[in-house]
């Protein structure tokens, strides 16, 4: 595909202004403007110009479905999954499927392996391996699909704070030891490019390859917060199956994701769970239409991208860059501010980091981070999620929450100071977790 096949991706053209501050502010001013929001990651954000693009295509549906279905869904949804294909660099267009979200896609890529586990070479202790930090949709699928059909599940314990890849690699080869012991085999590994909570950026092309060494069968890659927040080359990182969401960093509405399924002769007849008319077309075609709902977030794809990103210098790698750049500088203020760390280096970050709150705040436990996410929130008017770590053994002291912050372009530098002085205030008031409970 020609890069002018989808207008100017790297940004705007020599003859068009770069969006200005007060535009962002603009095109976001229907957010509750009252709030402090830095939690981008949990659900995303979309600008007011998709939000009418989108009404333009659920419009155009609603005044003549039939022609609608009939003409211009497929071929609409076809110019999606071309310029998805663009963007991750996938081979072909018929890898790239739109479904709902990441727990749609790992639905499909379970479902197919499950079968596996009923074929005559199948014996007890072969294995799936998965990141501990895994999402929970992700690992309850997982748990659902392969220990259910008798396959052992592995999971593999990374430290944090982390201070390197390579601790990441270790635990990680430990675990494709541990799943082949006694002549097993490993059916499936399933590896974050970004790490939820906490939040981690994996090294997956290297994992991927660890993987591929060890003769695992297939390797799923879970990178639903990444497309819009790093950069995503599926032929370079060598999965079989790769997943992300849209709506997460890349300006969609909800929900829309895409599954890349790597063309191969070991991977066939993969099925959407929602059986159709289309059964059997393809999954690609399968996925485009599960009966009668809602396609606009899907179909307005290419919209985000002439209507907002292009608006942008550099697209969508200056967006990324801008908001990576951004989320390390706030979170170096927080850390200087409290008097904490980190939870992984800068090049570990994506648009999201981990930032540790001061010990004195007494986070004991996963319902004490729920109850300070509530609080901060109620009281000051700041989003953030809270992520609780267990102290180890013989820890003086240790910093057991840690907030992970997002960057997106319409966070503006108070949103941080804001919640500097919130938490600066909680130390200073003698505030403890222990108050929240009682």
């Amino acid at each position: 595909m020609s890069s002018g096949d989808f207008r100017h991706e790297n940004g705007p053209s020599t003859t068009e202004k770069p969006i200005t501050e007060t535009e962002i502010a603009a095109e976001f001013s229907h957010h509750d403007l009252t709030i402090a929001r830095i939690n981008n990651g949990s659900f995303g954000s979309c600008p007011k110009s998709i939000i009418s693009a989108q009404q333009q295509w659920q419009l155009q549906f609603l005044q003549q479905p039939d022609y609608f279905y009939f003409n211009a869904l497929k071929p609409s949804m076809l110019k999606s999954r071309t310029l998805i294909q663009y963007l991750v660099n996938a081979a072909d267009v018929d890898e790239i499927s739109i479904v709902d979200n990441a727990t749609t896609a790992a639905a499909i890529v379970l479902q197919y392996i499950t079968w596996s586990f009923f074929t005559s070479d199948f014996r007890p202790g072969d294995a799936a391996v998965m990141l501990h930090y895994a999402y929970g949709s992700v690992k309850s699928s997982v748990q659902a699909y392969v220990a259910r059909a008798g396959g052992n599940v592995i999971e593999v314990h990374l430290p944090f704070p982390l201070n390197s890849n390579e601790e990441i690699v270790t635990e990680f080869d430990k675990a494709l030891k541990m799943g082949k012991m006694n002549g097993g085999k490993i059916r499936l590994a399933v590896i974050d490019h970004i790490t939820s909570m906490p939040s981690v950026v994996i090294p997956v092309k290297e994992l991927v390859q660890m993987c591929r060494d060890e003769g695992v069968d297939f390797i799923f890659v879970d990178g639903a917060h990444a497309i819009g927040n790093v950069e995503i080359d599926v032929v370079d990182i060598g999965a079989d199956f790769y997943t992300s969401n849209l709506h997460k960093w890349f300006f969609t509405p909800p929900s829309a994701a895409f599954l890349y399924c790597k063309r191969s002769e070991k991977v066939v007849d993969l099925h959407h769970p929602v059986v159709s008319v289309e059964y059997g077309n393809g999954l690609a075609i399968e996925s485009a239409w599960i009966g009668t709902r809602d396609y606009s977030a899907q179909l307005v794809i290419p919209d985000v991208v002439e209507l907002f990103v292009n608006r942008f210098e550099g697209g969508i790698e200056g967006i990324r860059r801008r908001n990576h750049d951004m989320v390390v500088e706030m979170a170096e203020m927080l850390v200087k501010a409290w008097g904490t760390e980190l939870g992984t280096p800068p090049e570990m970050c994506s648009s999201m980091a981990m930032v540790g709150m001061p010990a004195c705040l007494g986070i004991s436990g996963n319902s004490d981070a729920l109850k300070l996410r509530t609080h901060l929130r109620v009281s000051f008017k700041v989003e953030v999620p809270m992520y609780y770590r267990a102290p180890l053994e013989g820890e003086v002291n240790p910093i057991t929450g840690y907030a992970r912050i997002s960057h997106q372009v319409y966070n503006t530098i108070e949103d941080y100071y804001r919640f500097r002085d919130a938490i600066i205030k909680l130390v200073s008031d003698g505030f403890t977790c222990a108050i929240l409970s009682n």
